[in-house]
């Protein structure tokens, strides 16, 4: 992953994630209308547990390092994410991703495909 692609995002729910004020971004989540892109956002050794990831869209999200126990994301965009050394136990991907794409990005830092045929 090309570490100039990885950045900040200027948006106020991006900054209270990135604070790890997880019971903040759950509550204006909710209340938010619309909620910006966090593709390509810089999530590395946050602790993150407890985030309401549903709907998010995290494409090419950088997770190294992440403490991601429990998070559900089923119902967010993973396609490009890494999430190389990142603590998963719990956790709950998308359908589309495979097993083994989760299993390279953990342990390699490569990037997760959707919809790879085993």
């Amino acid at each position: 992953m090309d570490s100039d692609m990885i950045r900040q995002i200027d948006d106020p729910l991006y900054e209270i994630l990135h604070n790890e004020n997880i019971a903040a971004f759950n509550k204006a989540k909710a209340a938010a209308d619309t909620v910006a892109s966090f593709a390509f956002g810089d999530f590395r050794g946050l602790d993150l547990r407890g985030m309401e990831a549903s709907g998010m869209d995290f494409r090419n999200a950088y997770f190294r390092g992440a403490d991601l126990r429990g998070v559900d994301f089923s119902g967010s965009n993973l396609e490009g994410a890494s999430i190389a050394g990142a603590k998963i136990s719990g956790c709950y991907f998308p359908r589309e991703l495979h097993a083994d794409e989760i299993v390279m990005s953990l342990n390699h830092g490569t990037r997760m495909r959707y919809g790879v045929n085993k």
